[in-house]
């Protein structure tokens, strides 16, 4: 982690993805090993903060019945439902008071698995001098890819960190990398 909390600097942002305990074991759509990202990304947030960097954090927060859940005819079993306790971001996770939080997936009519996706995350950004992203969070082969890619497209410079996230499946983590990395991300250890 020296490397890259060395190089955090004016202009950038740590960006966590949807660490909620949903996403982790035992929660309603678990990514394996989802929790174990939990102290990689607490030594980022103390580098972050010693460095003035500002974080930001992205939750899922669905309406009950949600389009994206299967009862709906979705593609995911109900999860990260607002107020309940599965959508709280993963109890370890030690989110300084100062974290912007980004809500996502609110809409009734479609699922918005990007952080960018009509949050105004992107003019926030912006306004804020932002020009770094540094990256981690769940699922990498989901929102976090679509946060990465959003991220890329809008212009910023996006930093993947590997060690901080994880996919549903190894074949999709690795296809998203990928995808990450031709839309013009870097991939940090």
């Amino acid at each position: 982690m020296v490397e890259i909390s060395d190089s955090l600097k004016s202009g950038d942002v740590l960006l966590i993805v949807d660490v909620q305990k949903d996403f982790c074991p035992s929660g309603a759509l678990p990514v394996e090993g989802g929790d174990t990202i939990v102290p990689v990304i607490n030594r980022l947030i103390k580098a972050a903060v010693a460095k003035g960097v500002p974080v930001y954090a992205s939750r899922d927060w669905h309406p009950a019945g949600h389009i994206s859940f299967k009862e709906a005819g979705g593609l995911w079993p109900p999860h990260c439902i607002q107020d309940s306790d599965g959508a709280k971001f993963h109890p370890d996770l030690a989110l300084p008071s100062s974290t912007v939080i980004v809500t996502k997936g609110v809409r009734f009519d479609q699922d918005q698995n990007s952080a960018f996706d009509q949050t105004g995350l992107a003019a926030q950004l912006r306004k804020d001098g932002i020009r770094r992203l540094w990256v981690a969070g769940l699922a990498e082969d989901v929102c976090v890819l679509a946060t990465v890619l959003d991220a890329c497209r809008e212009g910023f410079k996006v930093v993947l960190i590997e060690k901080g996230t994880r996919p549903i499946t190894a074949e999709g983590g690795e296809k998203a990398r990928r995808q990450m990395k031709d839309a013009g991300a870097h991939i940090a250890e």
